[in-house]
């Protein structure tokens, strides 16, 4: 069978688009960009509307870049999942990037691309820990951080073209971070700074150049399975040492008003997840709330009613149900207010939901379990509070949430130091910071005096959730009835006393 690359180009692919001028420098090779950004720009420069492709800088000394070099970069996408309740299979070959190139082996080139005119959007994805201020010498060959490596890009753009103002550059970093852009800004002007580098050039890097905030949302799991790739292979009739996975959804919200940063990510025409607006808080909060936040509230419920994956609890009526039933029903009226539209949150849970009964993606709750009271304290404290700032009922589905949590951080003390849960016949580990205190909380306190004890406990929350009327009651009730009768019994007794409506 023959390898992907440009002499066995599919029939579909025009050649002409292997032609493009280069206009990205994307620092990360990682999936989610390949997965993602790169994704959209392939589908724009297939509609005539980017024409431009990507530089990848591969900044880490592990591996190499012979992959790509087999393929001339090429890879197939394969996005998989459901969208709007209908299965979606779609194989895609990406041709939008140039070259990969390694900072450790090709430094040299990475600056020449500075020269480049046509060069004008950077993109990154090196891990949060990427985006931080360190000792760094923009002169190394090359500099040791993320940071450093992007400084000494502009600096030698700055040197080529002289200051020109018009040469500055649009910069979108989509690590996980509020506020990435602004963060990558400072921690590059402080760099420069440290590097005694010109005043002149550190007005151009302040004024000419604009970093973006933004947000990335969606699911690329990366490389198939064996036996999946084999049949995808057959199937497509070549070899792809590259080819991901990914899910259907996707959202690159890019924040930004001026009219520069939308000439030069034209891309965003072609897809309509590509969202540039001057605020994207909206769309951090919907992720927060209505994808992470479920998923919080949910995980310790599910798990403990003998669910292993996502996909495998909303399989089941019964709790997928009170899944959708907690999301619809209790957190978009808490969240939705003058920034939040009631019509966008429904479709956003919608998309959620979909997201969730994806075949493709196999998403352990115990995965989703790892820190799970900070994840708490982070994403639902907060809806709780704005849930009783609009109403004095008490939202059900989240008390019992919260009394699965309360019980999942129930354990014994391992041998070896780990704090076991059971669930099921079967043990757990709890990953999380707070486990020692619960260890020691449910072994001197009856349920009842722990549910007061822990809602109350301000270093916990930063509040007192005692205060929430009716809450603690609740949870007291819930967490006593998955302990006489089992959670999977209380699950199907929720789901049936209040059935939960699409709207």
């Amino acid at each position: 069978m023959m390898q992907l690359s440009k002499k066995n180009l599919p029939v579909h692919i025009a050649p002409s688009l292997l032609e493009l001028p280069e206009k990205v420098l994307q620092f990360g090779t990682g999936v989610l960009l390949r997965g993602l950004p790169d994704y959209f720009i392939d589908k724009a420069n297939k509609q005539g509307l980017f024409n431009g492709r990507v530089v990848v800088v591969k900044s880490t000394a592990q591996g190499d870049t012979s992959d790509f070099e087999a393929q001339d970069c090429l890879y197939t996408v394969c996005v998989r999942g459901i969208e709007n309740g209908q299965k979606v299979t779609e194989n895609i070959v990406n041709v939008s990037i140039s070259r990969v190139l390694s900072a450790a082996t090709g430094w040299q080139a990475i600056l020449a691309c500075a020269a480049n005119p046509d060069m004008e959007l950077v993109i990154s994805n090196t891990t949060e820990v990427g985006i931080s201020l360190v000792a760094d010498d923009v002169h190394a060959a090359p500099p040791v951080s993320f940071p450093g490596k992007l400084l000494a890009f502009l600096l030698a753009r700055y040197n080529y073209f002289n200051g020109e103002p018009d040469r500055g550059m649009v910069i979108v970093p989509t690590e996980l971070l509020p506020d990435n852009g602004r963060k990558l800004k400072e921690v590059v002007v402080q760099l420069a700074k440290n590097n005694n580098l010109d005043a002149g050039f550190i007005q151009w890097l302040t004024d000419h150049n604009e970093f973006c905030n933004s947000l990335v949302d969606r699911i690329v799991p990366g490389r198939l399975a064996a036996d999946v790739q084999a049949a995808t292979e057959k199937e497509l009739g070549y070899k792809d040492g590259l080819m991901i996975m990914s899910e259907v959804y996707r959202l690159w919200a890019i924040e930004s008003s001026s009219a520069k940063a939308k000439r030069v990510l034209s891309f965003a025409a072609a897809d309509s997840g590509v969202v540039i607006a001057p605020d994207i808080n909206v769309f951090r909060e919907l992720k927060l709330r209505l994808l992470n936040g479920t998923h919080t509230m949910s995980c310790g419920l599910a798990l403990l009613a003998g669910f292993d994956t996502v996909k495998e609890a909303m399989d089941d009526h019964d709790m997928s149900a009170c899944i959708e039933g907690m999301m619809r029903q209790e957190i978009v009226p808490a969240i939705t207010d003058l920034h939040i539209r009631e019509d966008a949150a429904w479709r956003f849970a919608g998309a959620v939901l979909d997201r969730f009964r994806n075949p493709h993606i196999a998403h352990r709750w115990l995965n989703i379990t790892m820190q799970y009271t900070s994840k708490m304290k982070m994403r639902n404290v907060p809806i709780l509070q704005r849930h009783y700032q609009r109403s004095q009922e008490v939202p059900a589905l989240l008390a019992l949430g919260f009394a699965a949590y309360l019980l999942f951080m129930r354990s014994e003390k391992a041998a070896d130091g780990r704090y076991e849960g059971w669930a099921n016949g079967v043990a757990y580990t709890i990953t999380d910071d707070q486990a020692a205190w619960f260890h020691d909380a449910w072994k001197r306190l009856e349920p009842a005096v722990l549910v007061q004890t822990v809602l109350s406990n301000i270093a916990l929350w930063g509040t007192d959730l005692c205060e929430l009327k009716g809450f603690s009651q609740a949870v007291t009730a819930m967490l006593g009835a998955m302990l006489t009768g089992g959670v999977s019994q209380l699950v199907k007794k929720r789901a049936r006393k209040r059935p939960w409506l699409n709207k």
